[in-house]
């Protein structure tokens, strides 16, 4: 493959008179709705607010995919449902609270049609992240977010409707707003802050580019080889935060910016008073120590490779310039 192009101007199959049901319109799913309608598919977005990208051939529509009837209604002529809804905050017991039971609804609803579901996974429920993570690592993790993760691996494995889930680490690129590479990041350094990171700014730590992961859900949901299977979303070789900044600069043409951690102590002392520091210190082990994901077996049974950093960097600099 051409990696001097984007992974996604590859990845899509020809056209069908199916629909393509996207649940959401974060950065995964509304991503996954450009790319399908860019390559001439037909598709229905559907969030609680009736929000999405703007396409001649996406349909917006509102609806409230936990509750079946509102599923129901919106699964004409559906062949794939790309579950892209995630928990109306960061927190264990929402997470526990919301998602397993969306799930429930949306494997039961698509099974009812014949459906495929494809989801956007996270590397939460792993059992030994010091590991290099591969497809084949043992997904078992307990407790809070992680085990609210596992669980939900688990209810697709049971299920008889055929899903894939499609694993990224975090996510940076355009649409990517509030996240360790997102808001946190890359306004700072075009504007030419200094930038503070959790954990390690030198550990080594997977990113993935959100176009990639949308390429490799579409790629997988047109794969029935791949179905009941989890896969790693194609992405590049760890790099640290530190890295990451370096490259959003170069693609910038701005100065390098200086680059410091908060230690994990201070957020742990934070989280006695605040329930977001609590949240972020469970997940602070992602920080602290390499944290790396293997997408090489995906790659390979997808036909994937992921954009090259430099092209990634730039687009999204350019995104979040134009939103500027």
């Amino acid at each position: 493959m051409n990696t001097s192009h984007p992974v996604h101007d590859f990845i899509n199959p020809a056209p069908s008179p199916a629909v393509k049901l996207v649940t959401g319109a974060g950065p995964v799913g509304w991503t996954i709705a450009t790319q399908l309608a860019d390559a001439g598919h037909r598709v229905r977005i559907l969030t609680r607010s009736g929000s999405g990208p703007e396409h001649p051939l996406i349909q917006k529509q509102r609806a409230d995919v936990s509750q079946a009837h509102q599923l129901r209604a919106a699964m004409t002529e559906v062949d794939t449902v790309f579950h892209c809804i995630h928990g109306s905050k960061y927190n264990a017991r929402v997470w526990e609270r919301e998602l397993p039971e969306a799930e429930q609804v949306v494997l039961n609803t698509a099974g009812e049609v014949g459906a495929v579901v494809v989801f956007p996974e996270s590397l939460y429920s792993y059992s030994h992240p010091k590991e290099p993570m591969t497809e084949r690592s043992t997904k078992e993790a307990t407790g809070g977010k992680r085990g609210v993760r596992t669980a939900l691996l688990q209810a697709r494995a049971a299920s008889d409707t055929p899903t894939v889930s499609v694993v990224a680490s975090d996510f940076f690129g355009p649409q990517v707003l509030m996240a360790h590479a997102g808001d946190r990041m890359v306004p700072r350094i075009l504007s030419g802050k200094r930038l503070q990171v959790v954990g390690s700014a030198n550990a080594p730590h997977s990113f993935t580019y959100v176009p990639d992961l949308a390429a490799a859900m579409i790629r997988a949901a047109a794969t029935p080889s791949v179905w009941n299977t989890v896969l790693h979303a194609p992405s590049n070789p760890a790099l640290s935060q530190r890295d990451l900044a370096e490259a959003f600069a170069a693609a910038a043409g701005v100065a390098t910016p200086k680059v410091s951690a908060v230690p994990g102590w201070v957020i742990r002392a934070a989280g006695i008073v605040s329930t977001d520091m609590r949240e972020l210190a469970e997940t602070l082990y992602q920080f602290q120590e390499p944290f790396v994901m293997d997408s090489k077996a995906s790659q390979a049974a997808l036909g994937l490779e992921p954009t090259p950093l430099g092209t990634a960097a730039r687009a999204t600099v350019q995104w979040w310039r134009d939103r500027a």
